[in-house]
């Protein structure tokens, strides 16, 4: 079988067959098998991806995204990518979405499964696609910026749009979306903009009628600005909800000399309680890790160590004997 000859660079790597007409590529070129078919009237290059090695939650954020970045050719004036697609493009946190094989268990659900989400402002039309879930966004109090090249929700709009999640997941995105990115020894990225402000998540809920505004508003009281990963905001809204108080987040410690002995994800200083979630850990990061653990014990600190397996009652238990310790 022939190769099929080149496209022009001019309709990047997906493009709607309407503009491939208009730059002269013929139909039957659209169907050669270097081209996939991802949405109706629109064509991708074929890329051979393996995410075989992401985690979970990894993989369907990425499967979401291109997913999004393949609909975005069909998006008509008036018309935004939004809810956890738009997630998804921004890089923060998602739930995982389960699904039941045909033995009957619960498996993480297939990312190529989950639908594009496309609102539209207005009265326009309401994307109605195979693979797309649509939406009317309310243009008084609902925004899009264009990023890359294609719209998307605004953080605050996206945000709101996303109320039927539960208020741990909630939180986690306000963390992520609110993060303000403060000086410190080997921080990195000081002084980088947040996506949003709290203050701006408050005035989007409070401007429009978005559902399930209780939870919002709820949300809303237990979103941080120092929280580095969800990981860590989920671990501290188990404690408030534990009824323990708020530990501070990614705090600097230092010991009697005044010298930096390491940044503690969350902490009771007055206490000189640490709490350390450790993530996917390769050689180098343990090594610093056991160091900075040390040096943190070594000037009187107690800390509570956390990963991925651990227990959240066992991890709360042994937060709150520290406590009264």
């Amino acid at each position: 079988m022939r190769t099929p000859y080149p496209l022009p660079a001019s309709l990047g790597e997906r493009f709607s067959v309407q503009d491939s007409a208009a730059v002269g590529v013929s139909r039957g070129r659209l169907h050669r098998r270097d081209l996939e078919i991802p949405f109706r009237g629109v064509r991708a290059k074929r890329v051979n991806t393996d995410l075989s090695g992401l985690d979970p939650f990894a993989r369907q954020a990425a499967e979401r995204r291109v997913r999004a970045w393949q609909y975005a050719p069909r998006l008509r004036h008036g018309q935004f990518v939004s809810h956890e697609s738009a997630v998804a493009l921004r890089g923060g946190p998602l739930p995982l979405v389960w699904t039941v094989t045909d033995e009957g268990d619960d498996a993480p659900a297939d990312g190529l499964a989950l639908p594009v989400h496309i609102s539209t402002l207005g009265d326009g039309a309401v994307v109605r696609a195979a693979g797309v879930r649509g939406h009317r966004a309310d243009p008084r109090f609902a925004r899009a910026l264009e990023t890359s090249g294609i719209q998307i929700a605004s953080s605050p709009t996206m945000w709101a749009q996303l109320g039927a999640w539960n208020i741990i997941d909630l939180v986690a995105l306000g963390d992520f979306l609110c993060r303000v990115h403060r000086p410190g020894y080997g921080r990195l990225e000081a002084g980088r903009s947040p996506f949003t402000t709290i203050d701006e998540l408050r005035a989007t809920v409070a401007a429009g009628r978005w559902g399930h505004v209780r939870r919002l508003r709820e949300a809303l009281d237990l979103i941080r600005e120092d929280s580095w990963s969800p990981r860590e905001s989920r671990l501290r809204l188990h404690i408030i909800f534990a009824g323990m108080p708020e530990p501070l987040l990614n705090h600097d410690v230092y010991d009697d000399h005044g010298r930096f002995v390491g940044c503690v994800d969350l902490a009771y200083p007055d206490r000189k309680i640490a709490i350390e979630y450790h993530g996917v850990l390769h050689s180098r990061q343990y090594a610093a890790d056991v160091e900075r653990i040390a040096a943190l014990r070594a000037a009187g600190w107690t800390v509570i160590e956390v990963t991925s397996a651990s227990r959240t009652d066992v991890v709360l238990a042994r937060i709150r004997h520290a406590l009264r310790g």
